[in-house]
């Protein structure tokens, strides 16, 4: 019971810390190309990256080739409630798509959505949740993000549309939306039988909501919770307001309607 709560508050104070060495290491490793990277600690497994983590004793793990094998073997198996930004981004009209093009093609152009996803979620900070099927999913948390986790998630969403085309006058090669919400969840580590590490995720009714907001988003579309709007303090102008039935929700949800 005493390792769980020592777990727990090394958890606690690594999550909720928002301008710890922890972070600004996460931070720096971020600016270092390139991807794939630890889920943890942000170490880049490619590339000039690569062999500038060997040379501080940070591999990738062949245990998990989601993370290195330094936070392999130092991550306790545990987590913590903390309240962060979550920000989900899912393909518009993915089976249409598909239909559209061969197999091979569509599982390119996912790709490519999964590439300039994870790079634009890495330079803002956020930690990878998942990469998978149409969609992303990225966690601000204020021990990587900093105390503003909410505005760095708005401008990691603005920048994904970008990124996707919209706002060109040609039109996005990939139609997205995204959900941005604020709220507690809790974020820790999955650990398979052998006690060895395998994932971290985050968990609870506020990642629900941001998955649903996501879902209502039409193509160029961020809807942002007025709990993240609040949050994050940002001059966005005069935004869209609506009010939101979510599935499994007695009360509609506020949110801010933004576009580039």
């Amino acid at each position: 019971m005493q390792q769980d709560k020592a777990a727990k508050e090394l958890w606690s104070k690594m999550l909720s810390e928002g301008e710890s060495p922890h972070q600004r290491s996460y931070h720096i490793f971020g600016m270092v190309p390139s991807d794939p990277r630890c889920k943890l600690c942000n170490a880049p497994f490619r590339g000039i990256g690569k062999l500038l983590m060997r040379l501080i004793g940070k591999r990738q793990s062949k245990q998990n080739p989601y993370f290195c094998d330094s936070c392999i073997r130092s991550a306790p198996l545990g987590g913590a409630e903390v309240e962060l930004t979550m920000l989900f981004a899912d393909v518009r009209g993915s089976t249409t798509l598909a239909e559209q093009m061969s197999a091979s093609e569509f599982s390119e152009l996912l790709k490519q959505f999964y590439k300039v996803a994870t790079q634009v979620l890495v330079k803002s900070d956020a930690m990878i949740d998942k990469v998978v099927g149409d969609e992303v999913i990225g966690l601000y948390v204020p021990g990587y993000a900093g105390p503003r986790h909410a505005r760095q998630a708005i401008h990691g969403a603005q920048e994904l549309l970008r990124v996707t085309g919209h706002g060109d006058s040609s039109g996005p090669w990939l139609p997205i939306g995204i959900g941005v919400h604020t709220g507690v969840a809790y974020v820790g580590t999955v650990g398979g039988p052998d006690g060895i590490l395998t994932d971290i995720t985050a968990l609870g009714d506020n990642m629900n909501i941001t998955a649903r907001l996501a879902s209502k988003a039409g193509a160029g579309e961020i809807l942002i919770s007025d709990s993240a709007f609040s949050s994050a303090g940002l001059n966005l102008g005069n935004l869209e307001q609506r009010r939101l039935d979510l599935k499994g929700k007695t009360e509609q949800v506020g949110v801010r309607m933004m576009r580039i």
